[in-house]
């Protein structure tokens, strides 16, 4: 094909400026259409993702769970994002084929290859911590003591890892894991900061291991977050006790709160998923006060101890709903060393101008602070 002066002029001009459309792009970035903004600019801040076991277990949610950890891999740097904190059950049952197709359309496989599929998003770019839920132990709910956590959530998967775990206990089988793990942070303003996460109903020797950890002369200093799945009910923010599971060499959240959390000097801040349930009006207000809980008690140091409670599975429909949402709970750490303010932000509501107007939640258990004298 010959083409003349002009003709080939004019190509070099089009090239050019879809050149220039194509650079501009990567330059300027996505208009966003609910853009978030630190309070301050020199907090930092954790991401708690409360029990997305409803994104994983249909198929037709399962793109929430991939808008969630993709909103946060893209704010990783504007909000200063330090951690990703998992409140547990990421799948709903961690060994089934048998598919009862009035609560999943996903067979065990599927959600765990799916759940570590939206994960990627996190992987080398911040650090994710999970802790054990009933829903990925044993057949169907927790009653026994196998799981496949320690095939997907690896250490090797995420670079982020080597910067900040510095110790780890071996699992119920016995195997090296991310179950039971502590990671370690040092902030400007905040100085040290260490955050344990468990296995489901943690034996006595992983709460020993935890308690020994917190004591020792390298940590005692450090304000610890401890990161579990069953501590607290919703509402009435009762500890949890007495669980109908058959899992053997159990804590759950009075004896972790008398074992470990109360004797401890440094632990500040507990956080856990696990309970809730639906509200009898969707969309109401009861929606948030049933996934939601928190208190406040003085360990053994006279120090208060803040403890969170967030689980999203039934926000968005309920227990066969969309899965949550895109709900997140979001933890600023402020420069003032002592303050954390917690919000609840909607990144699937955030996503459209026609919706932004959804993405917060301010009522008094979705919005709060709390203050680490």
């Amino acid at each position: 094909m010959n083409l003349n002066h002009n003709e080939m002029k004019m190509r070099r001009i089009c090239m050019f400026f879809f050149a220039s459309c194509a650079l501009s792009v990567c330059i300027f970035g996505q208009h966003r259409a609910d853009r978030q903004n630190l309070q301050n600019p020199e907090s930092f801040m954790m991401v708690v993702f409360g029990d997305p076991q409803g994104y994983t277990k249909y198929d037709i949610n399962q793109p929430l769970f991939e808008l969630s950890t993709a909103w946060i891999a893209d704010n990783v740097s504007h909000l200063n994002i330090k951690a990703v904190l998992f409140t547990g059950d990421l799948i709903e049952q961690n060994e089934n084929i048998v598919l009862n197709r009035s609560m999943l359309n996903q067979t065990s496989k599927q959600m765990w290859e799916w759940s570590s599929h939206c994960l990627k998003r996190l992987d080398n770019k911040v650090t994710y911590i999970i802790a054990g839920g009933n829903h990925e132990y044993g057949y169907v709910r927790g009653d026994e003591g196998f799981t496949h956590y320690p095939e997907y959530y690896t250490y090797e998967r995420n670079s982020q890892n080597a910067s900040h775990v510095v110790a780890a206990y071996p699992n119920r089988s016995g195997v090296a894991s991310l179950e039971n793990c502590a990671w370690e942070f040092v902030e400007e303003h905040w100085g040290k900061l260490l955050v344990i996460n468990t296995e489901w109903a943690p034996r006595d020797e992983v709460l020993d291991w935890a308690r020994k950890l917190c004591d020792s002369d390298k940590y005692k200093n450090h304000k610890v977050i401890f990161l579990t799945h069953s501590l607290l009910r919703e509402k009435t923010a009762e500890r949890t006790d007495n669980e109908n599971y058959k899992i053997s060499s159990r804590n759950f959240g009075k004896q972790i709160w008398e074992k470990l959390i109360y004797p401890c000097k440094n632990i500040r801040l507990a956080i856990c998923g696990h309970t809730g349930h639906p509200a009898k009006v969707p969309g109401s207000k009861e929606d948030f006060e049933n996934a939601t809980a928190y208190r406040c008690d003085k360990n053994s140091a006279g120090l208060d101890v803040h403890q969170m409670m967030f689980n999203i599975q039934c926000l968005g429909g309920g227990w066969e709903g969309n899965g949550g949402d895109g709900w997140l709970r979001l933890l600023e750490f402020m420069p003032d060393g002592k303050t954390i303010k917690a919000s609840t932000y909607s990144v699937l509501f955030g996503i459209s101008p026609v919706t932004k107007h959804l993405a917060h939640q301010t009522d008094p258990c979705c919005q709060f602070d709390m203050v680490i004298e």
